[in-house]
């Protein structure tokens, strides 16, 4: 049987989607697009997850290749790491195209 390309790009996004299927690694991936690089003190400031349950997520984040860290003095900083989104995009605009595809047959289809 055929693999679509979209299972093929599935099987590098699935770690990208599983890390931010939750609530709080997605909040944390919204806030360092929105404010940049931060230290874990930063990221847990008004929110109510504590320092050492955002560097837990950081670390799943970490490794679906969507953020990195870096020492700056005594803080670990935190950053986006685009790789990893663009990745999770190509995947999904390829299930796209596939929809758009099948959608234009079937259009075809209904109207022969």
């Amino acid at each position: 049987m055929r693999r679509s390309g979209a299972a093929r790009a599935f099987k590098g996004s699935a770690p990208v989607f599983a890390a931010l299927g939750d609530a709080t690694r997605l909040a944390v991936v919204a806030r360092l697009c929105e404010s940049g690089p931060l230290s874990i003190t930063r990221l847990a400031e008004g929110s109510a997850v504590s320092r050492q349950a955002v560097a837990k997520h950081l670390q799943v984040l970490a490794g679906a290749g969507l953020v990195r860290g870096f020492r700056d003095g005594r803080e670990s900083v935190w950053q986006l790491e685009p790789k990893g989104l663009r990745e999770a995009r190509r995947f999904l605009d390829s299930i796209s195209q596939e929809w758009d595809a099948t959608l234009e047959r079937l259009r075809v289809f209904v109207e022969s």
